[in-house]
């Protein structure tokens, strides 16, 4: 137990026979719990965290017959871990890269009450850019901000991190059958906490990098499905929590900022063709893309600064 909670540690591992070691031998002594999921591994991984549970009474492995992903493994652990009763469901990776001596400062604001959820974050350190490889860094950055539109949590970032903290009522009000089973499931679950009106809190951790640890993600790919998977999120989220559970007049804001978004696209494709063809651009013409191209940004702004205002109790 810490502080009187019982914490579990859920782990999705895939392929990770010579890292899954090492994460079980750095476990706390505090952890009453550890689910692990194999997401249908196909080197050894399975046998070594077999013989950990014959010396540890606290593990539980569950297998899936076929990969499902980060995410379906995530889906796994979390339904399973509902069925226990924790107080708080710490994930960690099988790979290594989240350094133990950080859970205590992840566990404090989910224990102490002060947080829902918490999350580590690599990029608080100056280490991150040494540390993190450049391409990766420079992706979560990337996707960290948008992430940030998509979820409400504007005090957030590093999205991608998955060294998280999350308390038995946000266990609990979240239907983790819809998470979405690729690496983007750390930014859909942010944005289901907060349609819940969850409160998240970022917690400084220490970037782990080269340390035997293997990466299936290609950045490029990652960039453009995640990037798809937060358009749908935000507009989930807006329809969720500011029309269907709570109206908020913001919605307002972000569907004419995006009208005029579509109509500034209009109005310039139309202004280089007639430059094009005619060698000159008609003054009318460019003051109406300068007009709606205003129009739009204004909208928007206004639109993400009554979204920061809805959700900064949430910090």
């Amino acid at each position: 137990m810490y502080k009187n909670k019982q914490i579990g540690i859920v782990i999705p591992a895939y392929n990770e026979e010579t890292q899954i070691g090492n994460v079980l031998d750095s476990m706390p002594d505090y952890i009453d719990q550890i689910i692990i999921v194999d997401d249908s591994s196909t080197d050894k991984t399975v046998e070594i965290i077999n013989s950990y549970q014959t010396k540890f009474q606290n593990i539980t492995l569950l297998e899936h017959k076929i990969n499902k992903g980060a995410g379906g493994a995530m889906i796994t652990a979390y339904n399973f871990a509902k069925s226990m009763d924790l107080d708080v469901v710490v994930r960690m990776d099988g790979d290594g890269q989240m350094a133990p001596k950080d859970l205590p400062a992840l566990l404090d604001p989910v224990v102490e009450g002060k947080a829902d959820y918490s999350k580590g974050n690599r990029l608080f350190t100056g280490e991150a850019y040494q540390k993190i490889p450049k391409v990766r860094y420079f992706g979560n950055a990337f996707l960290s901000l948008f992430t940030k539109i998509a979820s409400g949590y504007w005090h957030v970032a590093d999205s991608q991190s998955g060294y998280t903290a999350i308390n038995k009522k946000a266990l609990h009000m979240i239907d983790w059958n819809q998470l979405y089973t690729w690496y983007g499931h750390p930014n859909d679950i942010l944005v289901r906490l907060n349609v819940n009106n969850l409160i998240v809190k970022d917690v400084p951790v220490e970037p782990v990098y080269n340390i035997g640890e293997k990466s299936g993600i290609k950045i490029g790919r990652a960039i453009f499905k995640i990037g798809w998977l937060l358009n749908k999120l935000f507009l989930w989220r807006m329809k969720e929590k500011y029309i269907i559970r709570d109206f908020h007049p913001l919605v307002f804001f972000y569907l004419l900022g995006g009208f005029f978004s579509i109509v500034t696209l209009l109005l310039s494709v139309r202004l280089f063709i007639y430059w094009f063809l005619n060698g000159y651009i008609p003054p009318i013409n460019a003051l109406a893309a300068m007009f709606s191209f205003m129009s739009a940004s204004l909208f928007t702004l206004f639109g993400m600064w009554f979204d920061m205002e809805a959700n900064k109790y949430l910090k």
